[in-house]
């Protein structure tokens, strides 16, 4: 496999984020990638769709939380329970969490009656807030797949939770891990997640 070994503390929660190649090139401090890894909405709100206020409340989505080992642009795989490595000659177009944070917003307002907010808004006393935590957003190299682990917790404006979940897929990886076979797959988990994600937010959000 082609990554570089990082070793970290027993307990340290291994997070990444899902992705779609991106043929290109930039120049991040060294030797730059030959690819950069994004996320691609299976649903997706069409161009020209009225956005009428919706049935349910608004929603605002947030970033989710993500320990350091995946709040970066390099991807990482998880190589023992205490370990994780990086992938070579590729790179995140953006962070993991700001990109899964856009993959739910997109998901959530193409599948759902939610009216999605902007997170700089502020909305009306109804309007509910999803949070939440990657606890698992990348590579196994010990099942050699990709696993998106995301805790949803659903706050209403004040701060109250209204409802928490847990929510994972797994896809495999046809070959090694390394830049040009790991893009779908992982892009492929992370839709999933967010579908699901949309669907609990049908019911628990009221």
């Amino acid at each position: 496999m082609m990554f570089h070994k990082k070793p970290y503390a027993p307990g340290s929660v291994f997070l990444l984020a899902t992705a779609f190649a991106l043929a290109g090139c930039v120049s991040i401090g060294g030797k730059p990638p030959q690819q950069l890894l994004t996320l691609d909405p299976a649903q997706k709100v069409q161009a020209g769709t009225p956005r009428a206020a919706a049935t349910g409340p608004g929603l605002i989505i947030l970033d989710p939380e993500a320990p350091r080992v995946i709040d970066t642009i390099r991807v990482a795989v998880q190589t023992t329970p205490t370990s994780a490595a990086y992938v070579t000659k590729v790179q995140w177009a953006e962070t993991p969490r700001h990109l899964f944070q856009r993959l739910l917003a997109e998901t959530v307002s193409a599948t759902s009656n939610r009216m999605v907010l902007d997170p700089g808004q502020s909305g009306d006393e109804r309007t509910q807030r999803l949070t939440g935590e990657l606890i698992s957003f990348g590579l196994d190299a010990r099942t050699n797949s990709a696993v998106v682990t995301y805790e949803a917790v659903l706050t209403n404006i004040t701060g109250t939770v209204v409802a928490r979940q847990r929510f994972t897929a797994t896809q495999p990886v046809g070959g090694k891990i390394e830049a040009n076979t790991i893009g779908a797959p992982l892009n492929a988990a992370a839709n999933k997640v967010a579908a699901d994600v949309a669907a609990w937010l049908g019911i628990a959000g009221g």
